[in-house]
């Protein structure tokens, strides 16, 4: 018997999920040095929920914001548009320095063109679908995506409670896209805390955006280890 065989086999390598948190909830006074101490503790990503005052009923930040904390920051910027008509905008945040945009399903007539227009720009491409949105807005668009973001909350507010129905919606999507041997991510986003997450990342999700539950917890190190812990899978490159 070979050394390898009486070894056994190789355990499969440990999930890996990336942590995106929301500035929603950062001190908007002090959003350079939140974003050095993300990087301090760990972080490899943070997510930007730019709100129009239309789509949802609260208004935050737009480019010039993003632009000017760009050279400041060496993080992944992840940055959802919860915005009516995001065509409109997509060359200005490509200007301000994302990473990635995020279109909600349900605030664009021409969803696969603003996808289009997104990856043209040589950048990452996501949809997000509210609550009540279902998976077949998406379905034939899952090829061209990089991302899906289930939101598990109304969008708007930060500090809500986790709607439960959307376990089985990122399972379904996890489904869908394993079915069609696509290399889209699920991001998740509203309601996630340490205690809730290993349900989440185990129905699928592989990237989990997290706001006041993140950032009223400092230092920002220690609180990343404890979503690994409890998440039972490590944080890390997704290869995205």
């Amino acid at each position: 018997m070979s050394k390898s065989s009486k070894q056994g086999k190789e355990a499969p390598a440990a999930k890996k999920i990336i942590l995106s948190p929301s500035l929603l909830s950062a001190d908007f006074g002090r959003l350079a040095d939140e974003l050095a101490a993300l990087e301090e503790g760990g972080i490899e990503w943070v997510h930007w929920d730019v709100m129009d005052g239309v789509f949802v009923p609260n208004i935050t930040f737009g480019p010039p914001v993003i632009k000017a904390l760009r050279n400041r920051s060496k993080l992944f910027f992840d940055c959802h548009l919860m915005v009516i008509k995001p065509e409109r905008y997509i060359n200005d945040f490509l200007d301000a320095g994302a990473n990635l945009i995020c279109v909600h399903a349900e605030a664009t007539s021409h969803l696969e063109r603003t996808v289009s227009q997104i990856r043209e720009a040589g950048i990452k491409a996501a949809v997000a679908l509210n609550p009540a949105t279902s998976l077949a807005s998406i379905e034939y668009l899952l090829p061209e995506l990089d991302m899906v973001l289930i939101m598990s909350v109304n969008p708007g507010f930060g500090g809500q409670v986790f709607i439960p129905f959307s376990l089985e919606k990122i399972r379904r999507l996890r489904k869908m896209i394993d079915e069609q041997g696509a290399k889209t991510l699920i991001q998740v986003d509203g309601g996630i805390t340490p205690e809730n997450i290993a349900p989440i990342v185990d129905a699928g999700a592989e990237v989990i955006v997290s706001g006041s539950s993140f950032f009223k917890f400092p230092p920002y190190g220690k609180r990343r280890e404890l979503f690994e812990t409890l998440s039972q899978v490590s944080f890390g490159p997704t290869g995205l």
